[in-house]
């Protein structure tokens, strides 16, 4: 039988896999191009810079209008095998001095963003034109040549200054080439990742499927567990860590499956053969009866004996609905302040006459308070005194000892008789069970009061339990105080 509407696991964690490779391949290449851009602009940088101080060198030395005028020999002879360099020298009066083929930039441009170099360090810059884009440095550099007059004051006397005249430069460099080898740089770049986050995502996927093999295979063992073959477990060892607390717990839901059908199937079992006895005595004295014709008080005596079956039948259904009740937590007590010295004495007075019969004493001692179901406390306590006197020796004492402790109070019941087998012990309450293995039918009980008695108890929140030895049975019942 096939799910669907989920996510399949092998598909997710495929996903998260390539996703998280992806991720990572991604990031790292966005570092090394990052790392692949910087480094040519510190390339780039460091051929500016160079040139820009070559220049600065040659402008700094002119002293006349012939050194000027021999500037751009200078010039052209320093940008020989440097392709794609591009410089313009702007003199004073913002006109070229000296430009190349591309220099095409515009006056206020340079101008605008030049500073006195080298007392301002060169900042890098990227210029677009005619389509072509342009990593550029700008300076403002002095010269020797004579500049303009103008009037001054040193130590109060007045004597003449001459500013020496400012060049603007920018020297530039052509980007096409980088450009080109970045944009195929980042195209094999991004096809490798997008190989690398395929080839990882099957890789992840082969991973996957190896890796929750051990989860089929414990589904093709639970597929081999029936409601005949409870008894089968799946093997701890075989199967990873991390799946083993999975296995174990799926092992022990198992055993706590197969107990609880054999507990189902013995009640049904004891259900069944409880339930025969009665309807077999009944159809047996009805199928008697219509023999043959019998007087009215024949026909009486018959169906007096027929309504002792059907009631102690009813008994037994009623007994089993509560079981049931009880069994789904439907079993909700009414709680009230009961003294429970009174309660006992009231069960007292019930069984005084069985007790006399058994030349039993019934004793109580201590006292106690508790906050219970009246009708269900007594009904408990009840079957005790009741199974109490049934297996008690003529002439012993059954005593109820009551005890208060600070969360709890116990009850105590304990007769002389025959003492239970250990290994009855922890079955005296199931239900239908009798330590006589012959399960004879006696009109005294069907075998529920003890389960009954557990079931009231756990509704309450406590619990019950006995003990048997030296021919002395004694059935403790603790309840929590509220």
């Amino acid at each position: 039988m096939s799910v669907t509407g989920h996510s399949s696991i092998s598909r997710r964690l495929t996903l998260m896999f390539a996703a998280a490779s992806s991720a990572v391949l991604l990031a790292l290449g966005l570092v090394v191009a990052s790392s692949v851009e910087q480094h040519f602009v510190d390339l780039d940088m460091e051929v500016l810079v160079g040139k820009m101080d070559l220049i600065r060198q040659a402008v700094t030395h002119l002293r006349t209008t012939d050194d000027l005028n021999h500037l751009a020999h200078q010039l052209d002879h320093s940008l020989v095998g440097h392709h794609g360099l591009e410089v313009l020298v702007l003199g004073p009066d913002k006109t070229p001095l000296f430009a190349t083929n591309n220099a095409n930039f515009s006056a206020q441009q340079v101008t605008g963003s030049a500073r006195r170099y080298p007392e301002m360090p060169l900042q890098p810059m990227v210029w677009t034109q005619a389509g072509q884009t342009f990593r550029v440095v700008t300076a403002e550099l002095t010269t020797d040549l004579p500049g303009k007059l103008v009037a001054g004051t040193a130590v109060g006397q007045v004597r003449d200054v001459y500013l020496p005249h400012t060049v603007q430069v920018a020297v530039a460099t052509n980007l096409a080439h980088h450009q080109v080898y970045m944009d195929s740089f980042l195209r094999t770049l991004w096809l490798f990742v997008a190989g690398a986050a395929s080839l990882t995502g099957l890789l992840g996927w082969i991973a996957v499927r190896s890796g929750l093999k051990p989860l089929h295979a414990m589904r093709e063992q639970t597929l081999r567990i029936t409601a005949q073959q409870l008894s089968r477990r799946l093997s701890v060892d075989a199967v990873p860590q991390e799946l083993a607390e999975l296995a174990q717990s799926l092992n022990d839901m198992l055993a706590r499956l197969e107990e609880a059908f054999k507990r189902l199937s013995e009640f049904s079992s004891d259900i069944a053969h409880e339930l025969r006895t009665p309807v077999s005595n009944l159809m047996t004295q009805t199928q008697v009866a219509l023999s043959r014709a019998r007087s009215a008080d024949e026909y009486r005596g018959i169906l007096e004996s027929n309504a002792e079956e059907l009631e102690r039948m009813a008994r037994m259904i009623s007994d089993m609905l509560l079981l049931a009740k009880a069994d789904n937590g439907l079993v909700v007590p009414n709680r009230e302040s009961l003294n429970l010295v009174d309660e006992v004495r009231t069960l007292f007075d019930y069984y005084d006459a069985l007790a006399e019969e058994k030349r039993v004493t019934l004793t109580l001692r201590g006292e106690a308070q508790i906050r219970a179901d009246r009708l269900m406390l007594r009904r408990a306590v009840g079957n005790l005194l009741s199974n109490a006197l049934r297996h008690a020796r003529l002439g012993s004492e059954l005593i109820v000892r009551l005890e208060t402790l600070p969360d709890a109070v116990q009850i105590h019941v304990t007769n002389q008789g025959a003492t239970i087998a250990p290994d009855h012990l922890d079955r005296v309450f199931d239900r239908f069970f009798r330590v006589d293995p012959a399960r004879q039918h006696n009109a005294e009980g069907v075998g529920l009061g003890l389960a009954i008695t557990k079931s009231i108890i756990t509704a309450h929140g406590g619990n019950i339990n006995v003990v048997s030895g030296d021919g002395e049975t004694t059935f403790s019942l603790r309840l929590p105080v509220q």
